[in-house]
């Protein structure tokens, strides 16, 4: 079985210590200082599709920074993790034009670009609780997806009950395999939210042809204060 990986943006530095920080439920960098950083763990999860489709996320846990304006309204999110795609039944196909997310509601950062894909990222909401419920009513109400660049920050503006899906990086499959989405330390910073932000993972899989199919899984929601 191949297996094809794809790895997000490093910075090494900030999680030199992370095998220590994992064994705490929710820690800090800096116990007492107003502008700590916070660290959070997440679990792992899996999801099986059909056509064979299984889905894994491990590793995935992200940091958490106030605004430096200290006003309530800004905070910056640093989110790693790994997301496993096992298609052992993918049709072998050839990747044509490349029209990227459709924004359309239901969509959940699909692509139409003739092949199959795995692709992973967050859902961040403002003033929301971002369980399957709301993540449903969403997507019915047309949610504003934003297409991210794993190279550089990802800058979000969201009021009171906004949900923004924001895609961290894909992978096409192209033929039967193990296709793997790594990242570490993308930076989603969040403006405008005066009341409480919250965050949610993502992994997609769309497999094309006969028998087509998507599935979807869901990480932990968590705070992002």
């Amino acid at each position: 079985m191949s297996e094809n990986r794809t790895i997000g943006v490093r910075r090494g530095a900030r999680f030199a210590g992370i095998g220590a920080a994992a064994a705490v439920a929710i820690g800090l960098f800096s116990t007492g200082a107003a502008d700590a950083d916070t660290f959070v763990p997440l679990p792992d999860g899996q999801k099986v599709g059909p056509n064979g489709v299984v889905i894994t996320r491990n590793g995935e846990h992200a940091t958490i920074s106030p605004s430096l304006a200290a006003n309530g309204a800004g905070r910056t999110v640093w989110v790693s993790g790994n997301a496993i795609a096992d298609v052992p039944n993918a049709p072998e196909t050839e990747v044509g034009p490349n029209n990227g997310p459709l924004n359309a509601p239901g969509t959940n950062n699909s692509s139409t670009h003739g092949t199959s894909q795995v692709n992973t990222g967050y859902i961040v909401g403002c003033q929301v609780n971002i369980g399957s419920d709301a993540i449903s009513a969403g997507i019915s109400g047309g949610v504003s997806m934003t297409d991210a660049s794993i190279g550089g920050s990802i800058g979000l503006e969201l009021g009171p009950g906004d949900v923004k899906f924001v895609q961290i990086d894909y992978k096409d499959i192209t033929k039967p395999g193990r296709y793997s989405v790594e990242y570490q330390d993308a930076e989603i910073q969040i403006q405008n939210c005066a009341g409480y932000a919250q965050a949610r993972s993502y992994t997609v899989v769309e497999v094309v042809g006969d028998h087509y199919s998507k599935t979807t899984l869901y990480g932990q929601p968590f705070s992002i204060g």
